[in-house]
């Protein structure tokens, strides 16, 4: 039996894990955070993303929608460190692009800031340290030399043994790849983090109304909300679960309904 989104429409903390039943969906997603061109503050120390403003720019991109179904997921935090140690957990529980890619760029940002207050060394004479040059030229010159070499040796006794051997190569590679796969999930579905998380299901203008009410932390100075919007979400709502009760993989979970 399909679940559908249980409906609150208040800001609740849950418990993110990816749910081993998640499969495609087709939603809007819009992410708010500290390195939107226009929306985060820019100050000489870093840049700063309050959540009430987050949650305002979601709200504002809401507004004049059809009815549709919503999960907002929120985290946020007063200090570099600790904003650093959530978007880490959270983009591992939930490795998609976007999340991944605010994760590179708050590390980039935290970088450049120390970098600021580091002296600069002196410069002298030198060369840089050797590294291997590939490009798409040269490794397709490199491939056409070995097929050439293997059609030069496919006829003969020890290119026969050569194939065997690499069709062996190849079975056992096959293999190490499925249980690499399946090391990998099982890694996902076993990782976990607290967040805040609003889902609904109405107009686009009923939902900002009531995303703009009591929105937590409004304290915090770092913050990253992603609202996803469609027909069909249970996917997405599966994945949030009370963190204050054991997870039952088979019943909607109890703190999200009304």
């Amino acid at each position: 039996m399909d679940r559908k989104i249980i409906v609150h429409h208040m800001w609740r903390k849950s418990l993110m894990k990816l749910s081993p039943t998640m499969s495609g969906l087709t939603c809007s997603m819009v992410p708010a955070h500290p390195f939107v061109y226009g929306l985060g503050q820019k100050t000489d120390t870093g840049s700063y993303l309050s959540p009430t403003n987050a949650i305002n720019h979601i709200a504002k991109k809401l507004a004049g929608a059809a009815e549709t179904e919503i999960v907002v997921m929120m985290i946020c935090a007063k200090t570099q460190a600790e904003f650093m140690s959530l978007l880490q957990q959270f983009s591992t529980v939930f490795p998609l692009p976007v999340f991944s890619q605010v994760e590179r760029m708050a590390k980039t940002a935290e970088l450049l800031q120390v970098t600021k207050m580091q002296l600069p060394a002196p410069q002298f004479g030198g060369l840089p340290k050797p590294q291997t040059l590939s490009t798409s030229t040269s490794r397709d010159t490199i491939n056409a030399q070995l097929i050439e070499q293997a059609k030069n040796s496919a006829g003969s006794a020890s290119g026969i043994d050569a194939m065997k051997s690499a069709m062996s190569g190849f079975k056992s590679a096959r293999e190490n790849a499925l249980k690499g796969i399946s090391d990998k999930l099982a890694g996902l579905l076993g990782k976990s983090v607290v967040i805040w998380s609003f889902t609904g299901k109405g107009t686009g203008d009923y939902l900002a109304e009531h995303l703009k009410k009591d929105i937590p932390d409004p304290d915090a100075v770092f913050t990253l909300a992603t609202l996803f919007a469609g027909s069909e979400l249970s996917s997405l709502q599966g994945m949030l679960h009370d963190p204050t009760k054991p997870i039952n993989r088979t019943e909607p979970d109890n703190h999200l309904r009304p």
